[in-house]
């Protein structure tokens, strides 16, 4: 039996990417904790012998009839972002997949009631929200496996809980599996429009695109420490004011294979809140309670038909 040993919402922004001398000159000399936030995590997690497999719910990548699991045994070659192709330029990745919890995955979904589709395609794209952590966390560490997830754009709130779910249920029907999870994204992302945007590239959190999106962060972020996600949840509504990336379904998805509201795991956090171009982002990692999760997820397939959220577009 499979089970996850650990999980982290954490941010992915492309200035972690820029070389040292970029990044200082844009935050008035000082290294960002991002960056810093990060090198610790590595050390202090996926150093570790205690896991195999992560799986990354990856913000950027929105598919639109259905969740698609990556299942290719490796994935392999050069990223350059057509997003940012300046910063993110030809970076190399290469790292076994896990086409048997892909498959498990995709085979849970019936159960929860909603369409999840195992890929094994080659030329399948990466995303920089699954690249750019693999770089800081995975890459030489050549024995862990990584898959990824995307959000579904047509999805909401209860569909990313029921994905979470089968997610769950998929590593748990995977032997000796042990995963770590990755919410890849953002808190608060409205960023500043272009002509303004140079004038707030620094991290301080004083340049989040208004105050009230800052409280917004911080006080989820509190909530966070408290192990209190049964209020991050109950209060979604209120937080899709402020556009959370991918409407926060990465960390939807993620907290659906915790246990939803009756998870309790606290955070511990890397570095700082900071500020990219406006938007919330911060480093927070759960570790895997005593006991495991399975005790805080008891009765949450029985919750599959909880009413639906429905996020705003924005």
């Amino acid at each position: 039996m499979g089970e996850i040993v650990g999980a982290g919402l954490l941010a992915h922004v492309p200035t972690i990417m820029l070389p040292e001398e970029t990044r200082l000159e844009l935050n008035e000399g000082k290294e960002i904790t991002l960056v810093t936030g990060l090198e610790q995590l590595r050390r202090d997690v996926f150093e570790r012998e205690d896991y195999d497999t992560v799986v990354v719910l990856d913000s950027h990548w929105a598919t639109t009839v259905e969740f698609v699991v990556t299942a290719q045994p490796r994935r392999a070659g050069l990223f350059t972002s057509e997003e940012l192709p300046r910063g993110m330029c030809r970076i190399p990745y290469d790292y076994p997949g896990d086409p048997e919890l892909a498959g498990n995955i995709a085979a849970s979904a019936d159960k929860h009631g909603t369409w999840i589709t195992a890929i094994d395609d080659a030329y399948l794209p990466v995303y920089y929200a699954t690249v750019n952590l693999w770089k800081f966390l995975g890459e030489g560490l050549a024995d862990k496996r990584w898959v990824t997830i995307g959000v579904c754009q047509t999805g909401d709130m209860e569909d990313h809980l029921r994905l979470g779910r089968a997610l769950a249920d998929g590593i748990a029907a995977t032997p000796g599996r042990k995963v770590l999870l990755i919410a890849s994204g953002a808190l608060s992302h409205t960023f500043w429009p272009l002509r303004e945007l140079r004038e707030h590239e620094a991290s301080d959190p004083a340049h989040i695109f208004s105050p009230e999106a800052r409280e917004a962060d911080e006080t989820r972020i509190g909530w966070f420490r408290e192990g209190r996600h049964d209020r991050v949840i109950d209060t979604m509504d209120e937080f899709w004011k402020y556009k959370p990336e991918a409407r926060f379904f990465h960390y939807l998805m993620m907290i659906g294979a915790l246990g939803e509201r009756a998870c309790t795991a606290t955070a511990r956090q890397y570095g700082a809140y900071e500020n990219s171009i406006g938007t919330g982002q911060v480093h927070l990692w759960f570790d895997r309670p005593e006991g495991g999760w399975t005790a805080q997820r008891a009765g949450t397939a029985a919750r599959s038909h909880t009413p639906h959220h429905h996020a705003e577009e924005h």
